[in-house]
This record gives C-alpha cells, sequence and structure tokens, in this order.
C-alpha cells in the first residue's frame, strides 16, 4: 500500500465514494435487492452507514437527508421512479443470503 499522508487518503476516499454513488445513479435499474443478494449492501445500507458517520462526528443528519444525498434524490421519487416490486427468486435469495436482516 502506498505510504499516503492522511488528508490525501480521505481525498482518495471520497474521490471513489462520489464515484460510487455516481455509478449507482446511471444504473438505477439495478435494484437495491439484487445488490443485497450479490454483494451484501445497497444503497440503504450506504445512507445508514453515511448518517452514522454524521452522527460519530456529532452532526445531525436524518435518515431522510442521507439517504437524498446516496440516492441523488428524495428517496420516496427515487422509490417512485426507479424500484419495482421484488420477486419470488429475490425475495428467496435474499432471506438465503441474508437471514435475520
Amino acid at each position: 500500500m502506498p505510504d499516503l499522508d492522511p488528508a490525501t487518503r480521505t481525498e482518495l476516499e471520497a474521490a471513489a465514494f462520489r464515484r460510487l454513488l455516481d455509478h449507482l445513479n446511471q444504473r438505477a435499474d439495478v435494484q437495491n435487492i439484487d445488490m443485497m443478494n450479490l454483494a451484501g449492501f445497497c444503497r440503504n445500507c450506504l445512507s445508514r452507514w453515511y448518517q452514522e458517520a454524521a452522527t460519530e462526528r456529532g452532526l445531525d443528519i436524518d435518515k431522510e437527508a442521507a439517504r437524498t444525498i446516496v440516492y441523488g434524490m428524495p428517496y420516496n421519487d427515487w422509490k417512485a421512479q426507479h424500484q419495482t416490486e421484488a420477486d419470488e427468486a429475490q425475495k428467496a435469495a435474499f432471506a438465503k443470503s441474508n437471514p435475520g436482516h
């Protein structure tokens, strides 16, 4: 691993995160349940992690604000525009790969 100063490392990590969000926004066809089934996380997880990081730093970013940051729009708008109902195969795969979630 390259020897990076903390500020540079943070800048690179932030750039990678912004690129991930941009990629996910351009791939709105990819459903959260499919992400959960394949990778074990989804856009909602990212927004929760963002909110938790803010809370750890004493910042008050609520759930909806964090979701808006991750989804690039209010969550309910994204759901209405892009989310489809999960089919039985997706639900079964989710139950198997994410027990207790």
